[in-house]
């Protein structure tokens, strides 16, 4: 009977994770972010993270969006309290405070010491999952980010500009399909004056498959900055 009862359980949050799934896949970011709260496993916690981290980046209006990137970290927080050997709360907590780190503007981040947490959690995740493509272009913008303020901001926070093409070319062949991937991967080669190089990385994008809402935005985003290349 406990057995039965144990796989009841197992099966109940196996479905409760795949619909918070299938509200982020749509762009229903509230929604999964609501559903991931009250699932409350650190897997559901997790993904409640993610879905306020995007809606922040590509639907919240402007004057809602830092409440959204807090609501992700808070969340990511709490997934890192259920499980601390759970490579996705740590990532999204890194996720969260990045992208709000973007928000804000880098000064405002390294005043508020965000730097190194950003980088603990990355560093973390990589422990945990080494394969972790996302953490490794995340990590490859975080040494391109703080080296571009300038080599006084890059050695104080231990950001290295040559770390960024290898982390960014390894998540990209373990991932080839992911359209982010090669859009956050084109705004480097951009910045560096490698125009043609950050052409072709849009252009792949563009032609992938959009899976989900999130990969429209980044599609759509490509669609934007290959307009400010030609």
């Amino acid at each position: 009977m406990k057995r039965w009862s144990l796989l009841f359980v197992l099966l109940t949050l196996a479905l409760a994770q795949g619909s918070i799934g299938g509200l982020l896949d749509a762009g229903k970011y509230p929604e999964a972010y609501e559903a991931g709260l009250k699932a409350g496993t650190a897997e559901a916690l997790a993904l409640a993270a993610k879905a306020a981290t995007f809606y922040a980046l590509y639907q919240a209006p402007e004057g809602e969006k830092r409440a959204w990137f807090e609501k992700g970290e808070k969340a990511a927080s709490q997934a890192i309290a259920k499980d601390p050997d759970y490579p996705e709360g740590y990532f999204e907590r890194a996720r969260a405070l990045g992208r709000l780190s973007q928000y804000k503007g880098i000064l405002e981040a390294l005043r508020e010491g965000l730097a190194p947490r950003i980088r603990g959690d990355l560093e973390k995740t990589l422990k945990l999952k080494p394969d972790h493509a996302g953490a490794m272009v995340a990590l490859a913008l975080w040494h391109f980010e703080l080296v571009q303020k300038g080599w006084l901001v890059a050695a104080t926070q231990g950001a290295d500009g040559n770390q960024v093409e290898p982390l960014m070319k390894k998540a990209i062949a373990l991932e080839p399909e992911a359209i982010i991937h090669r859009v956050e991967y084109a705004k480097v080669l951009a910045a560096w004056g490698k125009k043609e190089e950050a052409k072709k990385q849009l252009e792949v994008a563009l032609s992938l498959p959009a899976k989900t809402a999130a990969d429209r935005y980044d599609q759509e985003r490509a669609r934007q900055e290959l307009s400010k290349l030609k």
